[in-house]
Parts: C-alpha cells; sequence; structure tokens
C-alpha cells in the first residue's frame, strides 16, 4: 500500500462537487483530511493523505486533475533546531495538529513529526526561528 499527502486545488466552480468522496467510492482510496480551507464562490485548498496501490493513487489524481483541480504533492518538510529553541511555546498553541507540545515535566516543547502536515505556522511564528522548512 502506498501512502501520500498532496494538496488538492479546487478553482471556485469545483468547491461544491463531491470530488473527494469519489476518491473512496470510485477509486477505493482511504484518506485522511489533514487541512481544509474552503469557501463558497472562492478557491478551495485541501491537504489529504491518500492510501491505497500506486495504481488507484494514480488514476485517483488522473482523475482528480480532469476535474481542474492543480494537484500538488507536498514535497515540503518540518523540523526543528533545538539548538535555537528556547522553549518559549509561542508555536505550541498555534499548530493545528499539536504536532508541538510543552512536556509539563521538563518545561521543553517537543515536535512530533508524525503529527505534522507542514502547514509552516510554526515557522513564521517562531521568533528564534527554531522551526525550518525545506523543500
Amino acid at each position: 500500500m502506498k501512502r501520500m499527502k498532496v494538496v488538492l486545488h479546487f478553482p471556485k466552480e469545483s468547491v461544491d462537487k463531491p470530488l473527494v468522496y469519489k476518491l473512496a467510492k470510485d477509486f477505493g482510496l482511504f484518506f485522511n483530511i489533514l487541512k481544509a480551507e474552503v469557501k463558497p464562490e472562492e478557491e478551495g485548498l485541501l491537504l489529504v493523505e491518500l492510501e491505497g496501490s500506486e495504481e488507484q493513487c494514480q488514476e485517483a489524481l488522473k482523475y482528480i486533475e480532469s476535474q481542474r483541480v492543480r494537484v500538488q504533492p507536498l514535497s515540503k518538510d518540518i523540523s526543528m533546531d533545538k539548538k535555537k529553541c528556547v522553549d518559549c511555546t509561542v508555536c505550541v498553541s498555534l499548530c493545528p495538529t499539536q504536532a508541538l507540545e510543552k512536556d509539563q515535566t521538563t518545561g521543553e516543547v517537543n515536535f512530533i513529526k508524525e503529527k505534522c502536515i507542514a502547514c509552516g505556522i510554526c515557522v513564521k511564528a517562531c521568533p528564534y526561528g527554531a522551526m525550518r522548512i525545506t523543500f
């Protein structure tokens, strides 16, 4: 089974179509919505993790693109430089997936990479430059 994260950019005329539903129903994929920004009459953005065979994933993405949705593979990665981190916790409350948490015993900020969706909020918020984004 293949697991991949992709960002789907929906044009405003496609926001109200059940395209993600078709990923499961017609292509047999499992999907997890990691982030969504969808507003009527505006472009929508959906970060999803897809799971299925290589063939299922490729066919599904081909279909999505045929519906004028731009598919962007998630190729960026977030990392934490513990040498720069002063454990100020500015990032902790901003992280939408709780990938950053304060250790109640030590007071240190811990980064849980498996929970991270690479949204970049922590990178912008960190006053010490401890959070990095790589492509």
